[in-house]
């Protein structure tokens, strides 16, 4: 793999992508932190149309973190059962909440080193809440922005606490939380995996296409 871009060139490719998906924000319906957290946690290898489905009932049931916390987990993993894992999920919702009533007086923390404590909490969680819900820059990685960052040179990682490292000395502060839904809309659309649809990438002159052995 060739030396990564400069900064510069990171960003132009970026403002590309921005004009190209100009709509691109997150996709799971939320109104608070609560609802925000509730459904990164489900999103776990699973669509976010599917999670938007589950949590209209779910937040009925459970409309707050207090709810949640008193609940029965046979109740929520009935609740959450088509999202996939449902168990460890429940376990996870349930003990978060019981966490957050515990140690928070029953309010989502709005920095990183507190919501990484959190049962079922990773950086990639804890960065959706902080660019979205609190405005917070947040660089999340998943597995569309992990993709889609090594095929573009930005990274040589594997490692998404790693890749996140890489993104944020590459990307001003003030762009990593649209950067992730941009990233995510490119890979969801043309940038595909495994077989990218290049023809059609407005940034396909910039990308060097690392590891992509076809494409369209």
């Amino acid at each position: 793999m060739d030396n990564p871009p400069s900064s510069s060139s990171a960003l132009h490719t970026l403002e590309i992508l921005e004009k190209f998906y100009p709509e691109a924000h997150c996709a799971l319906n939320y109104r608070n932190p609560y609802e925000l957290l509730v459904a990164t946690i489900l999103s776990a290898q699973c669509t976010d149309i599917r999670v938007n489905q589950v949590t209209r009932g779910f937040f009925m049931d459970y409309p707050d973190i207090s709810a949640l916390a008193d609940a029965d987990m046979s109740g929520i993993e009935d609740r959450i059962r088509s999202t996939g894992f449902f168990r460890n999920k429940a376990r996870h919702l349930k003990e978060c909440a019981e966490r957050l009533q515990r140690d928070f007086n029953g309010v989502v923390p709005s920095t990183l080193e507190a919501l990484i404590t959190l049962p079922g909490i990773g950086r990639k969680t804890a960065n959706v809440l902080l660019g979205n819900v609190f405005g917070i820059p947040g660089m999340v990685v998943d597995t569309h922005v992990k993709r889609i960052s090594f095929r573009l040179g930005w990274t040589r990682h594997r490692d998404p606490d790693k890749i996140e490292k890489d993104l944020c000395r590459l990307l001003p502060a003030e762009r990593w939380t649209q950067a992730g839904h941009v990233l995510i809309a490119h890979g969801r659309q043309l940038c595909k995996a495994p077989v990218p649809n290049c023809s059609l990438c407005p940034v396909v002159a910039a990308c060097p296409k690392n590891g992509v052995s076809k494409h369209r």
